[in-house]
This record gives C-alpha cells, sequence and structure tokens, in this order.
C-alpha cells in the first residue's frame, strides 16, 4: 500500500511540473516587431512610442528595429526568426523590397504587415495578400490642395498672382502621389495652369528642398506671393526658407506640410509667424498602437486584421495646433 502512495504521488508530482510547464509555455509573452525605415525621425519615434503603449497593455514584447537600406531590412527580419519572433509591423525603406519581405518573414516563421508604404511586388503592383495600414498618399494631398485654396481665399488673393511651388519627389510613390493630389485639387478648381510650378528633388529634407526652390526662384522671380506644398514638412519648409532667404515677405507664403512632425511644431513656436502656415497632421497614433494591437490579435487569438485600412489627416495651424495635437494623443 505504501508502495501505491509512493507511485501515485510521483505521478501527480510529474502531472502537476507537466501542467505548470504547459501553463508558462502558453503565457509566454508574445514578440512582436515593429521595423521602420528612419528610427531617428519623430513620425517613427510616434510611432513607437504608441506600439510601447500597446504592448503595455497587452502585455507582449516589442522589439523596435531601425532598418534604413535592404540589407539591414533583410538582416532585421532574420534577426526576429532568431528570436522567435511571432510577428512583424515593418516600414521598408524601398517598397520594391515587398517580394523579398515577404519570403523573409514566411521563412522565419513572422505573420507580417506593412504600415505606411505598403509593399509592391516585381512588377510594381500592390501586394494585396499582406495585411496594410496605410495613408491614402493622393487623398492627403487632396486635403493639401483644399486647405490652400481656401487660405488664399481667407487672404483675398487674385490666384493669377500667386505662384505655386509643387516639390517633387518621384522617386518614391508616397510622396507622388501626396503632390499629385494637391496639384489635381488646384486644376480642377481652374487654378491658372500656368502658375503651377514642379520643382523636383533628391531626397526628402529640407536641405534638397531648400535647393530645388532656390533654383525654381532664379527662373520665376515675378511672383511676389506664392503657395507651397510637398510630400512631407520638412521638404515645405525648404522650399519656405528659399523664399524668405529671396525677399519674399512671410505673409506673402502659405507653406503647407504633411506629417506634423518636431520641424512644423518649431515653425509654429516661433515668436515671428514664418511662411510655414500649417500640416495635414498624421496619425502617428493609429499606425504605432491599432497596428500593434491588430497584430497581437492576430499572433495571439488568431483574428487575421482587416488586409487594408487607410487613414486621415487632421489640418492644424499656430492657431490651433495644440488642440490638433492633444486631440491625436501627441
Amino acid at each position: 500500500m505504501k508502495k501505491l502512495y509512493k507511485n501515485l504521488g510521483k505521478v501527480i508530482l510529474v502531472t502537476s511540473i507537466c501542467s505548470v510547464s504547459m501553463n508558462a509555455a502558453a503565457e509566454a509573452k508574445k514578440k512582436i516587431g515593429f521595423i521602420v525605415k528612419q528610427p531617428e525621425a519623430g513620425w517613427f519615434q510616434d510611432e513607437w512610442k504608441f506600439a510601447e503603449i500597446a504592448a503595455k497593455e497587452k502585455g507582449f514584447e516589442l522589439i523596435k528595429i531601425g532598418a534604413q537600406d535592404g540589407q539591414k531590412l533583410m538582416s532585421a527580419l532574420d534577426n526576429l526568426g532568431t528570436q522567435q519572433a511571432d510577428g512583424v509591423i515593418v516600414c521598408v525603406p524601398n517598397v520594391k523590397l515587398g517580394s523579398a519581405v515577404v519570403a523573409s518573414a514566411k521563412r522565419n516563421g513572422l505573420k507580417l504587415m506593412s504600415v505606411d508604404d505598403r509593399l509592391v511586388d516585381g512588377n510594381g503592383d500592390p501586394i494585396e495578400d499582406v495585411v496594410h495600414m496605410g495613408i491614402s498618399a493622393y487623398s492627403i494631398g487632396r486635403e493639401v490642395g483644399t486647405a490652400l485654396l481656401g487660405e488664399i481665399k481667407a487672404r483675398g488673393w487674385d490666384p493669377k498672382d500667386v505662384g505655386v511651388m509643387a516639390l517633387t519627389y518621384k522617386q518614391l510613390p508616397t510622396a507622388f502621389e501626396r503632390t499629385k493630389g494637391a496639384t489635381d485639387v488646384l486644376n480642377e478648381s481652374n487654378y491658372p495652369s500656368e502658375n503651377i510650378f514642379e520643382a523636383p528633388h533628391r531626397l526628402d529634407n529640407t536641405e534638397q528642398a531648400f535647393n530645388a526652390a532656390n533654383s525654381l526662384i532664379t527662373q520665376k522671380g515675378q511672383y511676389k506671393k506664392w503657395i507651397v506644398y510637398g510630400m512631407n514638412d520638412q521638404v515645405v519648409i525648404g522650399g519656405v526658407r528659399a523664399l524668405e532667404g529671396n525677399g519674399i515677405k512671410s505673409g506673402n507664403i502659405i507653406g503647407l506640410g504633411i506629417n506634423g512632425t518636431e520641424e512644423a511644431i518649431n515653425e509654429f513656436r516661433k515668436p515671428v509667424e514664418t511662411g510655414f502656415y500649417g500640416t495635414i497632421i498624421l496619425s502617428a497614433k493609429a499606425h504605432g498602437y491599432q497596428t500593434s494591437i491588430n497584430m497581437y490579435n492576430w499572433v495571439a487569438n488568431g483574428i487575421q486584421p482587416e488586409k487594408l485600412v487607410y487613414t486621415s489627416g487632421y489640418l492644424a495651424t499656430r492657431d490651433n495646433y495644440e488642440a490638433v495635437r492633444k486631440d491625436l494623443g501627441l
């Protein structure tokens, strides 16, 4: 009888240990990677900030990685595979890496979601099987165009006297769609087409835009009033600074950016108003927090997110930017 009880005790102990081990395995933290192409940029810092809120709320481990080029991106995906991560949210440095990203995620056992820039295949077509939360670049551009027309009207300007600086970066589809959306709105409103000028630039920063704008201003010096738009805040600030540097008064410039970055907010905070009128703030909260929540529900509960979601923008100016940022959780 003692031997029976002893053996029974061993069975209970082993069963208990196995049960504890199984529960521990079941409750192991999920791991989700969040890869961005420009980790130093304010937009991506905000995305990570909101992703961290989601991680704390749901109890998963967030692995933040910056990947500024294709090689770093592929290495990052392999790194997540080595860490046995469950899923990855990625904003790629080049959307044409789409097929390679899909293959790498599959090889590393990662559920894949793209954010901001949609992945494309070798033919340049969107990879529809990949879950994506993005920004309708064209729609955001149209918001810019509509806001610019509204401000021109509010100031009582005659469009025939106002030059249009469309800072263009055609190599990146998202950037091109933004400027095209704004230009289309102007054309549809019968804005004088002879007043609309493209200023092509390389890279998406203030210096490159400044140089492109200077070249345009030299050619079109007859205009004393300008509106400026482009792919983001930094580019538009470059155009505004070039105009101001060429003697155009700040009050005769309407620069409207996109993203609501710290550079834009700094323009609003300056004691003297500049030609940078406003920015269309995008929701980093949706792109950081909601994508992370969606990915967690996918890897933890098998709930696949909606395949394609586009978010909207919010106009912020010197007068209302604090209220807009507060509403967006910034």
